[in-house]
């Protein structure tokens, strides 16, 4: 095997390749072999044709195609690793120069590679290192975290629905008195307040009670995704079959030994404020190594090829 790389561009380099005919001949061999049970030649069995007699049937080139893809990929591959290519995007094949039995095969191809950086001025770079203040609302939004995940929730049999409650529900709901689709449940759970219902819906379910029934009146909102619905005056029969509560811990030393490795609240608190402090440390040290790579990068030239983008 033969081959020249010959760099085109900062990100593009063409490879000739000069195969022996005693190879190419090889690989017409065994492309023969694969392809000629898929050939008709009359008086024949599929796949019993001889070369020779499909080559004049259907022309001397009948199996070039397949022996340069037999060939290609090997070829292409060594010469990638030997010129240690670093390729981003497939092969192209740009010129066949000869190919045939008996002749070497000579071809070139076109391959875009990781471009060529001229770098500009980077020593001497400056930027400004700017460090957040981790701020009262953002310690209570982090412990609130640990809050969420700690919060139960439990049966309530004692009072009647509350707004933040979530409810065990049955409903059916009705325009001009007839059903539509979609409009039915039952064991359907809500957090009244969530606003995942129709505007008023959850509203008017405060103050039901256990096992209570009740119509409630509501309109579709004109952006509906039902277009039937749109704007629609509707009643919902609903019916409360249990109602939870939300169980939430107080924060106090026992909340800290569950949520944490600390035995105090104030322990647990005082780790907060460093975690974020660190972060907000680390964050402003990767603002900064981005802002100095960015004037570095501004600097240099580099053609990228699209298909490396």
């Amino acid at each position: 095997m033969g081959y020249t790389v010959e760099k085109i561009s900062g990100n593009q380099v063409k490879i000739a390749f000069e195969i022996a005919a005693e190879k190419f001949d090889e690989a017409v061999q065994k492309a023969y072999l694969k392809v000629r049970g898929r050939v008709n030649v009359p008086g024949f069995r599929k796949g019993k044709a001889p070369r020779k007699l499909i080559e004049s049937m259907y022309g001397e080139g009948v199996f070039y195609d397949d022996a340069f893809d037999i060939l290609f990929p090997g070829e292409y591959e060594a010469a990638v690793k030997e010129n240690d290519l670093k390729v981003v995007d497939r092969p192209e094949v740009d010129e066949v120069k000869q190919i045939g039995v008996g002749k070497d095969l000579q071809f070139t191809i076109k391959v875009f590679v990781r471009p060529d950086v001229e770098l500009g001025d980077y020593k001497n770079l400056k930027a400004t290192k700017f460090v957040h203040k981790v701020t009262d609302e953002e310690i209570d939004n982090r412990i609130q975290q640990d809050v969420d995940k700690a919060t139960t929730m439990a049966d309530v049999t004692d009072r009647a629905v509350e707004k933040g409650d979530t409810v065990n529900l049955n409903y059916a709901g009705t325009v001009d008195g007839v059903a539509f689709e979609g409009g039915t449940a039952e064991n359907q759970t809500l957090e009244i307040g969530s606003g995942h219902f129709i505007p008023g819906f959850e509203d008017q379910m405060i103050g039901m009670s256990i096992g209570e029934e009740k119509d409630l009146n509501v309109t579709f909102p004109e952006e509906y995704h039902a277009e039937n619905l749109k704007g629609k005056a509707a009643v919902f029969h609903v019916k409360v079959n249990g109602i939870q509560a939300k169980v939430v811990p107080a924060l106090d030393d026992d909340f800290a030994a569950d949520v944490s490795e600390f035995n105090t609240f104030d322990e647990y608190k005082q780790n907060i404020v460093k975690e974020l402090n660190e972060r907000a440390q680390k964050n402003a040290d990767t603002q900064l190594e981005n802002d100095l790579v960015q004037q570095a990068v501004d600097a240099s030239d580099c053609d990228i090829p699209d298909a490396m983008i």
